[in-house]
């Protein structure tokens, strides 16, 4: 990598800490416990458009519905990167995972194939009802989603919040999430 590309990287990483600085505060976000909205929406999985619903995926298991800013940047990179390694922990689980940022399905196309690996769907919310729905804007870029995980039980309740800008503990925090809750369910 060279000294040039390295900053640019470099200075992208700082913007985002930054952003995540300005974002919507805890107390913002949806609690633990609410009843998660529920959407429809086009998405990408492995390069191929189809219709993302909520309703369907949680009709299988629990899911994830993650937040991220911007395909392709650093940080998000990263998270879809460590979403697709886990698939197949998450596949165990019966769990969906979908990710979600405002940008347009022909770059979520590439995406889906490039840093998300074929492995999890994201879906696009240009419109920003989604994020609106679950509170997961930047403060400061009300046209981007923050980096946001939900993690949502079948019957539509809200198991877990993840909100983090460092893109590393998602996954491991929704995976114990899922895993502490099945515990539960079969004790019970």
């Amino acid at each position: 990598m060279t000294y040039i590309k390295f900053i640019n990287k470099l200075w992208i990483v700082i913007s985002c800490m930054f952003l995540h600085m300005f974002a919507v505060g805890a107390n913002a976000q949806l609690s633990v416990g609410a009843t998660a909205p529920m959407f429809t929406t086009s998405a990408a999985l492995a390069g191929q458009t189809f219709k993302f619903s909520l309703s369907e995926a949680l009709v299988k298991g629990p899911a994830v519905v993650y937040f991220y800013p911007k395909a392709f940047t650093t940080g998000c990179t990263i998270e879809a990167n460590l979403f697709a390694e886990a698939s197949d922990k998450f596949a165990r689980l019966h769990t969906t995972v979908v990710g979600v940022s405002a940008d347009d399905i022909d770059t979520l196309l590439k995406f889906s194939t490039g840093p998300c690996g074929g492995k999890f769907a994201v879906a696009s919310d240009q419109d920003l009802k989604i994020i609106q729905a679950y509170r997961a804007a930047l403060k400061v870029r009300p046209d981007m989603a923050d980096r946001i995980s939900y993690v949502i039980t079948p019957d539509r309740k809200i198991l877990s919040v993840i909100s983090s800008a460092n893109p590393d503990q998602h996954v491991n925090q929704s995976l114990q999430a899922i895993k502490a809750w099945g515990d539960r369910s079969i004790k019970n």
